[in-house]
């Protein structure tokens, strides 16, 4: 899903504001009883035979793979966030790679619009350098996209030796201003 600037079916890189990949899966079982005409929860996630969304490493590397396809694609799209949502709360053992991919830049953030997935019981709420987020109202969501669009994020890449990096910084620091220094440094080290 993304939001962009113009209303078209093929986006240059520069239209797109932000893009998310959509992970929702079933995260309780229910039954249906013909008879009395109503509802049963008889599960939820926890009972499922399949895992839900972000409790799926397949489902995880997926997304963490498309998100690294659209930041090798092209050198424009290095601005655009990237935000893996679902409706599960994410496993134990991947709450320090979700804080990893989003300090290095891979994604933005893994965020669960699901705020009780468990109707009996908590979930976390947030990983403690916020690669997951769970929200829990719609403000919460507001706040946290509003604060997404004002950053001017980039992300960069690449492998380096440590002379080659020395004499981009260098390259990088005889610029006049901490923002030209930046876009100096992104462009060299981007190869550009």
């Amino acid at each position: 899903m993304v939001i962009a600037r113009k209303n078209k079916k093929v986006l240059s890189p520069e239209d797109v504001k932000i893009i998310f990949e959509v992970k929702m899966s079933l995260v309780w079982n229910w039954e249906y009883d013909v008879t009395t005409n109503s509802l049963t929860e008889i599960g939820d996630y926890r009972t499922h035979k399949g895992k839900p969304s972000f409790t799926r490493s397949d489902s995880i590397l997926k997304a963490i793979g498309k998100c690294i396809d659209i930041r090798v694609s092209n050198w424009k799209a290095s601005k655009i966030p990237l935000i893996v949502i679902g409706n599960a709360p994410l496993s134990n053992g991947f709450c320090k790679k979700a804080d990893y991919l989003k300090n290095a830049g891979i994604i933005q953030g893994f965020w669960s619009l699901n705020p009780f997935p468990l109707n009996h019981g908590n979930t976390r709420k947030i990983t403690p350098k916020k690669g997951f987020i769970r929200f829990d109202d719609i403000d919460e969501l507001k706040y946290n996209l509003d604060n997404m669009f004002d950053e001017n994020l980039n992300f960069f890449l690449g492998m380096k030796n440590p002379e080659e990096l020395g004499k981009i910084i260098e390259m990088a620091n005889n610029q006049n201003n901490y923002q030209n220094k930046g876009l100096k440094f992104l462009e060299l080290i981007n190869g550009s």
